[in-house]
């Protein structure tokens, strides 16, 4: 039996950079839909069912952040935003709005396709866990109660939603509770890939934030991720 082809929608309302990843990653072996609006975008979502949407944030009819808003709803699916590279606010409101990750235009489709392929080697990793790990695994903190097999988050006996990635960085967190983690090493371990700029990294502090606002009794002074100094963060024992 063959393996199935990993679904991609992309949407951009540049005819030539559709095309040109319309190109690169069916020859990779994906199965690509396009999308040129956001109302579009929506629509094929729901008709194809993707694996990661590659999303632009300046779009007609509804804007990146109203996709990824509308897609966040209803379905955990990776997506990766295409942004500008001197507009830092947009990647921040990006990530704020359930974005997984940024890659900066004018991009490399290089740099694209590593990222992409990031994002499937960790959806399988997960998938080969829940598949070694049938039995459940829980273990509280404070009011939390966190199970790795499920993959869900309790506060207070009521359901934390936590998307894909922000379980994973949490996951990371625990594992290494009492350890200085630096951005670097987070990025590495949960996103997959090694920072090349500085700017990179701040898709964990945005990450970071969306953790404290659902999990800490007070985000403002944190008790449980903690911030470290010159290095990153650390989950508090």
């Amino acid at each position: 039996m063959k393996p199935k082809k990993e679904k991609i929608l992309v949407v951009d309302d540049e005819p030539n950079i559709r095309h040109i990843l319309e190109t690169r990653l069916t020859l990779r072996g994906y199965k690509v839909s396009l999308a040129a609006d956001g109302e579009e975008a929506i629509l094929m979502f729901h008709k194809e069912l993707p694996d990661l949407v590659i999303l632009d944030i300046m779009l007609p009819k509804l804007d990146g952040f109203g996709v990824c808003n509308e897609l966040r709803k209803e379905s955990n699916v990776p997506i990766i935003m295409l942004t500008a590279l001197g507009d830092i606010s947009s990647r921040v409101t990006g990530l704020d709005f359930g974005a997984d990750d940024y890659v900066l235009k004018p991009f490399s489709p290089k740099e694209l396709e590593a990222r992409i392929r990031s994002v499937f080697r960790r959806v399988n990793k997960v998938d080969i866990l829940h598949t070694k790990n049938s039995t459940a695994r829980s273990f509280c903190i404070g009011n939390l109660v966190i199970d790795t097999n499920k993959r869900q988050v309790l506060k207070n006996n009521v359901r934390v939603r936590l998307t894909d990635m922000e379980f994973n960085l949490l996951h990371l967190l625990i594992s290494k509770a009492g350890e200085r983690l630096s951005r670097a090493y987070i990025l590495d371990n949960v996103w997959g890939y090694t920072p090349e700029r500085y700017g990179d990294t701040r898709v964990v502090d945005v990450h970071i934030s969306r953790l404290r606002a659902k999990l800490e009794e007070d985000q403002a002074n944190p008790d449980l991720i903690i911030t470290a100094r010159g290095t990153g963060y650390m989950f508090q024992k």
